[in-house]
Formats: structure tokens, sequence, C-alpha cells
């Protein structure tokens, strides 16, 4: 995005529209091509495919504006934090959710098998207990809200007590998006992203994204893409800031579809509990009767699709139990809903004849036994 000194700053709707657009020119390009080139001529910063990529640094230049730090894009979200969490030395401490995304805690449980990491395990709702464990620690990790106990933390006091404790502090912001927070502002070294999700959108892209807040963590975190090799694909680069461009709206439709709904399913009969932090497009609901309930629940909708991601133009649920890698004290029962574009109407009224099969072994079991996959180590 072209600013000038004096220019007033711009609204985050308008960030996303226009950050990383190429120059304003006579025939010139709207968005910046898709660069398929592993290699380039020398006398410029790039040089080779693996360091860099034109379509690349159009979508870090949006992201980076909108969060307001240094971005660098990866192949995935797990990439992304994989080259975070490298960031701890061998023998290190991480503290992390008790709750956080399954890939996340796999990658801790493999540090600590390889090179001796110790992971502190605290509530994020906890702001002192997070605090005590930061004594010592290297990294302090958050997710907030959590995936998928939805508890919501405070950033700016954790992020108070990370730097009294000399602690980097990361926080993944993939549920909120850099339109409902922004951890910098609240003392963050690092936000994670994975892009796969409400940030491309349209459930048609695996990336991720890690934004610094200084050159200098930049470049760390450049140097392990490098070395690593987790690069995005150019056309995925492309695809991912295009679905950028329509965060703001796609956001503002799906969080009021989903505060509309946790409202209506608050006191449902057959939910033991409703969980929704206020915002977001994040609901996870925890169906009486466990398991098999929610599993049949989930085999029986006909708009919202059972799968295992989120951030969508369409709604999608699945139990996160069923995942090995899951911890134990997320309910048996509890599904996690992310909220799309649909009508509320309909998404209410599938939720509704779905939540029917919930005490019900007929139709809705058969189709849980064979709509549903044995499921790998993590879900997303």
């Amino acid at each position: 995005m072209h600013d000038h000194d004096d220019a007033p700053a711009m609204h985050p709707e308008t960030v996303a529209v226009h950050a990383g657009r190429p120059p304003r020119e006579p025939d010139g390009p709207m968005s910046t091509p898709v660069h398929l080139a592993s290699t380039f001529h020398e006398g410029g910063p790039t040089a080779y495919g693996r360091y860099g990529n034109p379509s690349w640094t159009a979508f870090e230049e949006a992201l980076g504006a909108l969060e307001g730090g240094a971005c660098v894009a990866f192949a995935s979200g797990m990439g992304a934090i994989s080259a975070v969490l490298a960031l701890v030395p061998t023998g290190g401490v991480v503290v992390a959710p008790r709750h956080s995304y399954t890939g996340t805690i796999g990658l801790l449980d493999d540090l600590v098998a390889t090179r001796g990491v110790s992971v502190r395990y605290v509530d994020v709702r906890d702001a002192d207990a997070v605090a005590d464990a930061a004594q010592g620690a290297d990294l302090v990790w958050v997710e907030s809200p959590t995936n998928p106990a939805l508890e919501v933390a405070d950033l700016a006091a954790i992020g108070r007590a990370a730097r009294a404790a000399g602690a980097l502090y990361a926080v993944d912001n993939t549920f909120a998006t850099p339109l409902l927070q922004l951890p910098l502002e609240s003392g963050a070294d690092l936000v994670v992203h994975s892009a796969t999700k409400s940030i491309s959108g349209h459930s048609d892209v695996v990336m991720g994204a890690v934004i610094a807040r200084d050159a200098d963590l930049r470049d760390r975190i450049a140097t392990r893409r490098s070395l690593g090799g987790a690069i995005p694909g150019p056309l995925d680069a492309f695809l991912a800031l295009r679905g950028l461009r329509t965060l703001p709206v796609r956001l503002e439709r799906a969080q009021a579809n989903a505060r509309e709904l946790a409202a209506r399913f608050a006191n449902h009969p057959a939910l033991d509990e409703v969980r929704y932090p206020g915002f977001g497009t994040i609901i996870s609901i925890v169906v009486a009767g466990g398991a098999d309930a929610a599993e049949r629940v989930a085999a029986s909708t006909r708009v919202w699709v059972h799968s295992t991601s989120l951030g969508g133009v369409e709604s999608q649920l699945e139990r996160r139990r069923r995942w090995p890698a899951e911890a134990d004290t997320i309910p048996d029962g509890l599904v996690r809903l992310s909220v799309g574009l649909e009508h509320v109407d309909d998404l209410a009224r599938d939720l509704e004849q779905a939540l029917g099969h919930a005490a019900d072994p007929g139709d809705g079991a058969d189709g849980a036994r064979a709509r549903t996959a044995p499921p790998a180590a993590s879900g997303h």
C-alpha cells in the first residue's frame, strides 16, 4: 500500500483491499500476477525461488499491514508454527495453553523427546498463572481463543509478564484474525496464522504466516523458512491474498451468524453446554450423550459440512475428540462449529434437525459409521 507520511491511517477494511498492490502505473495490473519462476536474474534481492517470490511479497505486505508487523509467508500453518518453535534452544522452556491446536501439541511433544525442551501447560484464562510459568521460560505461546475450548486470554497482561521474564511472546491469532485483535499491540513479539483458515477463506489453499514485531525477528523467521524449505507456492499466495481482500465482509457476516446461533441454541435440551467467547466465527457445543451422540449429530447435517477445518465460506463441524491427540480434558461430546456465510435460518434449521439424532441411534448412527473415517494423528 502506497502511504504518504501526511495521510491519515486507513481503516482495516481499506487496508485489506489496497495493501500489497502493484504501483499505480498506466496499464499496470491491479493485482500482483502469479510469478511461476524458480530462479531470477542476478542483481536483485531474490535470486532463487526458495528465498522469495513477488507473489509471496504481495501477500506478506497485505497481512503485515493488517497485523502491524513484518510478515513471512509459509507453506502451511504448521510450517509457521515450526519456525517459531525452532527459536527455542535445546533444553529450553515453553509455556503453552493446556488446550492448544493438536498439531502444536504434537510438535511440542516432539521437541520434548528430541531436544530436551520442557513445556509448562497453563490455563490461559489465568494471567497470574501464566506469569508464574513464564519465569525462566524462553517462549510464551498463547492461543486466544483456544482451539477448541474457546478460552480467551488477557493478551496485554501476558505480554507484560513475558517481557518481565525476558521470554519471547508468540500468539496464534488464527481464530480471531487481525480484524478482531492485534497481538503485537498487546506486547507480542510474533503472531502466527494458519492462512488456510479465515485469511484465505475458501477452503482451497494451505498456507501459513508469521508476523514479527521487528526486522531482526522477521529475518530469523525468514531464515528458518529458507533453510527448512517450507515455502508457499506462488498460486497459493495469490489465492490467499485474493481471499484476504474480502476478509472484512466475510468475517462480518460469519460473526453475525455465529452470535445468532450461539443465542438460539444456548438452552437447547440436546446440549450440555454452548461455548462462544462473544466474538469470532467459532462455537463449540457439547452434545448430551457423549461421543456417540455427537458423532450422530455431525453425520446428520445437510448444510453444515462434516470436515476438519474452519474459516471457510461454508459452515463446518466435527467432534474434536475423534482425534487421538486432542486433550482428554475436552469433553467427548464437544463439536466445534465453524460458522460460514449461509443464511442463519438455514444453518439453524439444519443444526436443529441434526440434534434430533443425538438420542436416536437410527439413521444418524448408520450415517456416522458410514461417513466418519478413521482419524489421523491430528485435526485442524
